[in-house]
């Protein structure tokens, strides 16, 4: 299995969650996992990518915005998203030549836990909107602040999710080959 993860992180949080959920993805399938910031992300998406997982910040309620990732920058997150975050670079995917299984996650602040939105579900319909893949799996994970630090526990978390992605995936390409 051939996984691509692109993250955007403000912070540094969701980076640490996406490389966590990398690691439960190579320790089930032991195959390449790739991870990538957005900045760097590829358009298209190279050939032979299995699984997909895209992940940022829950900002306002959904993905962020120019306006959004300006705003954090003023409060102190590390520079370079300004111009592009998960939601221009799905916005401008062109549907790949084959259909990967797509994963998204995202970052949320554990306040507004129970608050509706969510930068993965947003990244979910956008990538099917944009007929990226088949969307398989959407979760999230909280901060204490906008600034982190991550809440106890959701690394591995984040890790075990990983684990179950990978094995949902081999379960649905061995039920395809059947």
């Amino acid at each position: 299995m051939n996984t691509l993860l692109v993250h955007e992180s403000h912070w540094g949080n969701t980076r640490a969650i996406g490389e966590a959920i990398a690691e439960g993805i190579a320790s089930t399938h032991g195959g390449p996992v790739t991870i990538l910031d957005v900045g760097e992300a590829p358009s298209p998406l190279p050939t032979g990518v299995d699984l997909l997982v895209v992940g940022g910040p829950t900002h306002a309620f959904s993905m962020s915005r120019s306006s959004t990732r300006r705003d954090a920058r003023t409060q102190g997150a590390e520079a370079g998203h300004q111009l592009k975050g998960i939601r221009e670079w799905l916005d401008a995917l062109p549907p790949p030549t084959t259909s990967p299984d797509v994963a998204t996650f995202d970052t949320r602040v554990t306040q507004v836990r129970m608050l509706p939105g969510s930068a993965a579900r947003a990244a979910g319909r956008l990538a099917e909107r944009h007929h990226v893949g088949k969307v398989v799996a959407t979760e999230s994970f909280f901060v204490q602040d906008s600034a982190g630090p991550l809440v106890d526990g959701e690394l591995d978390r984040a890790r075990a999710w990983g684990r179950d992605l990978a094995a949902g995936h081999a379960d649905r390409v061995r039920l395809l080959s059947s």
